[in-house]
């Protein structure tokens, strides 16, 4: 009877100190109660501390549930983490609308520039329309290289079914080169290791702030090595349908921004890839494009005018001018009404740029955050054919041998 009572008790002991383990270690409940959604979210109660998504995201008027989903009520990881959108990529591009969307985010009105998400999903940057064209007229497939396919159909394009296509070689790509566009995931290594979706620009690369991989951030400051992680790693081959990464190991900027092909100008190799290109040539313009060539314009005269022409140039009055809005969400520049700024042949502005009183300009890193001075080409001693106004002219006399 005593042995009895000596494991009931003993027993009873246990689930006690297992029960004060439990009550010990439980999530301590926090609430908040986003200003946008007026909807308590316990969300926090857990992941207290973890870095705010962005100054243009604050945690107190998103919160987190308008983003990731999942039910925001729950204290049981499981519940709470259930319905959760893209995982922990609510910009992963089947779920962006649902996360991301809306007229007053990310799904505005064109006119506005507010149409992010329709222009990335339509962009060849995530539907592989270039290169899906190209590999397709290469081996008589379709008769030209206008982009009829992609990675998932959108209106205008149709998908690519590898199952369908008749020529082997087809088959291979689909096997070996489909992990380029932003919807899939990237190949192995560090060297190209990226999100997907809005993310593979807009985050760092997996584990390059923590030893969790547990990056919760995103960023308009977009440097180079975050394009690199999808260009400028090697090259695809029409002749064994393969990826082949570059051989050589880059030791400087220099040699690490781009691959060693061609001549390149200080100003390509100094400043960020988002310095020059702007969001219609980088996210798309909401339109189909068959090559990057067919979206991409930026020259050398945009910035540098010609010797005939200054470069194209507005003065900021509106106090809704995109420019102030970019340079609000990447402050590099106190950018301000009345200021003059470039502005490409399409009406973009170059936001991080200004005239200065003396006629030249000011350019800022979006990620270095470095000025650089630069003059435009009229007045100066240059003695360019007026005809020949494309980068690669400019590239005869400016460029540095590698």
């Amino acid at each position: 009877m005593r042995l009895t009572s000596f494991f009931a008790s003993l027993a009873l002991l246990t689930v006690l100190a297992f029960a004060a383990w439990i009550e010990i270690h439980r999530p301590q409940a926090a609430a908040i109660t986003p200003t946008l959604t007026g909807r308590v979210e316990y969300c926090v109660s857990c992941h207290a501390g973890l870095h705010e998504i962005s100054p243009s995201h604050p945690l107190q008027a998103f919160g987190c549930v308008t983003c990731h989903g999942g039910d925001g009520l729950s204290l049981d990881k499981n519940l709470a983490h259930s319905n959760m959108r893209g995982g922990a990529n609510p910009s992963a591009l089947e779920v962006v609308e649902a996360s991301c969307g809306g007229d007053t985010c990310h799904s505005g009105a064109p006119d506005q520039q507010r149409d992010h998400i329709q222009r990335v999903t339509t962009s060849i940057q995530s539907t592989y329309a270039g290169a899906i064209a190209q590999i397709r007229y290469a081996f008589g497939a379709q008769p030209d290289l206008k982009a009829r396919m992609g990675v998932y159909a959108i209106p205008g394009l149709s998908a690519f079914d590898p199952a369908r296509e008749k020529s082997p070689a087809l088959q291979t790509f689909a096997e070996n080169c489909l992990n380029c566009h932003i919807s899939a995931a990237p190949l192995p290594g560090s060297q190209y290791a990226r999100f997907s979706g809005c993310s593979a620009c807009h985050s760092p690369a997996p584990g390059e702030q923590d030893q969790d991989h547990n990056v919760h951030q995103l960023t308009t400051a977009i440097a180079y090595t975050r394009c690199n992680s999808c260009h400028n790693r090697g090259n695809y081959s029409l002749g064994d349908i393969q990826f082949h990464p570059r051989a050589d190991q880059p030791e400087d900027r220099l040699h690490d921004y781009y691959q060693p092909i061609a001549q390149f100008t200080r100003c390509e190799y100094t400043l960020e890839c988002a310095d020059c290109h702007t969001r219609q040539e980088i996210m798309g313009d909401g339109q189909i494009h068959g090559s990057k060539k067919d979206i991409q314009y930026i020259q050398c005269r945009t910035c540098h005018g010609t010797l005939t022409k200054p470069p194209l140039t507005r003065t900021i009055g509106d106090p809704n001018d995109l420019a102030l809005r970019m340079a609000f969400l990447n402050p590099v520049i106190d950018l301000k009404g009345g200021d003059t700024i470039l502005v490409t042949e399409k009406g973009e502005p170059l936001w991080n740029t200004r005239l200065l009183p003396d006629g030249s300009f000011e350019i800022f890193g979006k990620a270095t955050r470095q000025r650089f001075i630069f003059k435009p080409v009229i007045g100066s001693a240059c003695q360019q054919n007026p005809e020949q106004q494309e980068s690669r002219y400019c590239h005869e006399c400016h460029a540095v041998e590698r």
